[in-house]
């Protein structure tokens, strides 16, 4: 309907100067005028040039105004001619116009507003704001002080209004028939291919680009960390089993049972099942000896272990727990020398910000040998930590429960400029290792670290939720870049 009153409209006239003033005249929706327009102009059936007019509207404020009248005029009307107390009049109002009609009441000289008490000071006043913005309302143009008076108050707001003006086009037709896109059998045996309007092709045109799969960063990432690993003769340690006791996860590990990391605030525990059923039972008595009264030269922790405590399950807090098992794998072997890594995932439950998550991805790798030192630690964390581009490092003593010595490991960033701590590094605890059955002069040297902080560094991102989790952004994962560890 629409479409037919603008063409039908050009074929008797020059030009449709105002796109609003037509749809009044027509009794048709501007906003269909409009869509009817651009299309036409889209095919040159028309040419169209925009209008622009500033308009005003009321605001939410004015709109109550408009219907209700001003607080002022409210105010006064509610005022009896014998006067009204201060306190009956705001509880027959409310706050919010009383307080405004005060003001402008006063302004107006309508009313006298004394310290208990408000009374009139005229007969009869006219609502000029309410006629006002009734006016503004259905369009009318205001004069400018009346404008600038309405503004003051918040009463309008201006609105840009757009339209168009129309002429006839270079492909202008009374009546537009739709382009054919095909050409049919039925079109050629009745002839009406003839007379068809066949759409024009693009040539140029591009198509839709092929979507394949995309690789995460994480993965890009985890892949080169793999390769290094294989590089310097590691092996993969199988590390499919996200449910964990906690025998595995920390006692064997040689963590009291009343270190806070074994806490509901750090740790997921599991409510069903809550318990394993199946642990190695002599060992799991020579790990509760050794935390209660020690032996192989240490003194223990000297508490009561508790069986409840180590049977409990939980996701796993750290992929040592992985460590643990395949130790005493290898213990109950004729010993064999063995280097170990694993990638994947942990969780803990931890606030989740910009640097942290209660799940991530920890990369571990372990040597297991005959009279390893701490020289041979930092000889590998050097080979390791090179070939993922840091040249330079630093240590930094610290404290692990079932390392000792241990180290923070610190790398010189090139990009950043600065050291930023890129690890965490031991060597096993003979209260670890004796307890699985490994010989007195085999020794175990491990660091593990992240692997969102490097991919984070590699791929510039700064929040580890745009990298991890159900905020990321697939635009990411569809367009990151090629990022080459160690360039």
């Amino acid at each position: 309907m629409a479409e037919e009153a603008v063409l039908g409209f050009l074929e008797k006239n020059e030009e449709i100067k105002d796109s609003g003033e037509f749809a009044l005249e027509k009794g048709i929706s501007h906003e269909e005028i409009v869509n009817v327009i651009k299309s036409l102009n889209g095919f040159r059936f028309v040419d169209a040039q925009d209008i622009k007019k500033e308009r005003w509207q009321l605001t939410a404020e004015g709109k109550t105004y408009a219907a209700n009248g001003s607080p002022e005029f409210q105010l006064f009307m509610a005022v009896p001619p014998e006067g009204i107390s201060r306190v009956e009049l705001q509880k027959k109002l409310g706050d919010s116009v009383f307080k405004i009609g005060c003001q402008q009441a006063i302004k107006n000289k309508w009313v006298e507003v004394g310290k208990s008490q408000v009374s009139r000071k005229v007969a009869h006043v006219d609502d000029s704001v309410k006629d006002m913005l009734v006016k503004i309302n259905n369009g009318e143009a205001p004069n400018q002080e009346d404008i600038d008076a309405m503004k003051r108050r918040k009463l309008i707001s201006p609105q840009v209004w757009k339209g168009y003006s129309v002429k006839k086009g270079p492909n202008y037709a009374p009546k537009r028939r739709k382009p054919a896109t095909d050409l049919t059998r039925e079109n050629l045996q009745s002839g009406e291919w003839k007379d068809l309007q066949f759409k024009e092709y693009n040539f140029l045109a591009k198509g839709f680009p092929i979507e394949g799969g995309y690789l995460h960063p994480l993965l890009k990432v985890r892949r080169q960390m793999q390769m290094i690993f294989l590089q310097m003769g590691f092996e993969e340690m199988p590390t499919n089993n996200y449910v964990e006791s906690s025998f595995w996860n920390f006692d064997a590990l040689f963590q009291p049972q009343q270190h806070p990391a074994r806490d509901s605030h750090d740790t997921f525990f599991l409510k069903e099942p809550s318990t394993t059923k199946t642990l190695p039972e002599d060992y799991v008595e020579r790990v509760k000896q050794i935390h209660e009264s020690g032996g192989h030269g240490s003194r223990g922790y000297g508490y009561d272990w508790k069986r409840e405590e180590a049977n409990k399950n939980l996701l796993r807090t750290h992929t040592t727990a992985v460590s643990s098992r395949m130790l005493y794998a290898l213990a109950k072997k004729p010993f064999e020398a063995k280097r170990y890594y694993s990638i994947d995932r942990v969780f803990r439950n931890e606030a989740v910000d910009r640097t942290h998550l209660a799940e991530f991805h920890q990369i571990e790798g372990l040597i297991c040998d005959r009279g390893l030192s701490l020289g041979d630690l930092q000889g590998v964390l050097h080979d390791f930590f090179s070939r993922l581009g840091m040249s330079k490092l630093r240590f930094k003593p610290a404290y692990n429960p079932y390392t000792e010595p241990s180290m923070e490991i610190f790398g010189y960033h090139e990009g950043l400029k600065k050291w930023v701590e890129v690890g965490n590094s031991g060597m096993f605890r003979p209260e670890m290792l004796l307890p699985m059955g490994l010989p007195e002069d085999v020794t175990v040297i491990a660091w593990g670290l992240s692997l969102e902080r490097p991919t984070m560094i590699l791929y510039g991102i700064d929040n580890i939720r745009d990298l991890f989790g159900h905020k990321v952004d697939l635009g990411l994962i569809k367009s990151n870049p090629i990022c080459r560890i160690g360039l």
